[in-house]
Parts: structure tokens; sequence; C-alpha cells
């Protein structure tokens, strides 16, 4: 756990950043990833990454993602795994869109288990539903992506509820729970976070 007195020159942070699509996770993740000097770890990077470099993890992946289909739990597992014994991970990460089940959070437990560590916060930033509805219609429509429909994303947002809700209370039973308002201007919601993690 980290000390009451947690500021971002704190060594060592594990974090996971968990939030629903709109509320601006990816770019807190990468403003976290620069206040805390940790690297920002995401599951869709991770799968780039190994499938540019040809790596043997990604070829495999490759395949599924070439064919439109998820990337099945125990390939992101190994995946994850690989990347999080990299040396620059060693000093804490902020883990972003893994773990998404049950299943991931136990293999999580495991990965981190083998080198003696464990989570010290889990970030959950939370958002209006009907605010995250019309930040991704506008992207949608700035992205020139009609298929994004009103419909659509409220039933993203309610399968993101449904999937994370038991990982939540995971974590809420386990006091890493750390809850904040993601909306507002960048800048305030990155502070709010801070703050948040400095009072554990």
């Amino acid at each position: 756990m980290t000390d009451a007195g947690a500021s971002p020159a704190s060594p060592a942070l594990r974090l996971l950043l968990i939030g629903p699509p709109g509320a601006g996770k990816g770019t807190q993740a990468a403003r976290l990833s620069a206040a805390y000097d940790i690297p920002a770890v995401s599951t869709g990077d991770i799968f780039r990454e190994n499938v540019k470099n040809g790596t043997e993890l990604g070829v495999k992946a490759k395949t599924f993602m070439d064919a439109g289909q998820y990337v099945p739990d125990a390939l992101t597992n190994d995946l994850v795994r690989d990347r999080l014994q990299q040396p620059d991970a060693a000093d804490g990460f902020l883990l972003d869109g893994y773990p998404r089940t049950l299943q991931q959070v136990e293999e999580l437990d495991d990965i981190l288990g083998v080198s003696g560590t464990e989570l010290d916060a889990v970030i959950v930033l939370e958002a209006d539903t009907d605010e995250v509805v019309r930040r991704l219609l506008k992207r949608s429509e700035e992205q020139g992506r009609s298929d994004d429909t009103e419909e659509v994303i409220r039933k993203r947002l309610d399968v993101y509820a449904e999937q994370t809700a038991p990982l939540v209370e995971v974590y809420e039973s386990r006091g890493l729970v750390v809850t904040v308002d993601g909306l507002g201007e960048i800048d305030e919601v990155t502070g709010r976070i801070i703050a948040a993690l400095a009072a554990r």
C-alpha cells in the first residue's frame, strides 16, 4: 500500500484506471503516467506493439484481430504478463483496459504475486451518462462514424457498467477504490485524481 503522504514523486505506484467510454480515460492515463513517471499500460497498445514487432504473441493476437474477433483471455493475460515484466514497469505502472473480467482480476493477482507486489489503488472515473453520450456523439460526428448512434453508444455504456461493476466490487472489498468525477477540464480531473491518491 502507498503511504498517506503519497505524491506524484511516490516510488513504485501500481495503479488501475477504470472508466466508461468517453470519460477521458486515455487522456488521464497519459497525464498520470507523466505525473508519476510510470508507464501507462493499455491492452490495445500492447496488442499493436507486439503485432508491429512480429513477436510470437503478436502473431497469435493478429490472427484474431484480423478476423474482427476479441483476443482471447488466455492470450491477453500472456501479453499483459509479458508487458509487466519489462524493466520500465518494475517501479510501477498504470493499467488501462485490463482487467476486464473477474478471471482477469485473478490473473493479475497471480502476475503481481510472482513479484511480491500488489495494486496500490484502483481509480474509478465516474461520468454522467447523458454527458458521455453527448461527448461520444460529437466525437463520432467529427470522425465521420455514422455507426455510433445514440442507441449504440448507450448499449456500450450498459455493457461497460454490467461488466465492470463486479470488478469494482472486488477492489472495493480490498479497500483499493478511489472514485473521481471524470467530468470537467482535463487539468481539473488530473488534479482531482492526484489529490485523491495523495489522501489515501
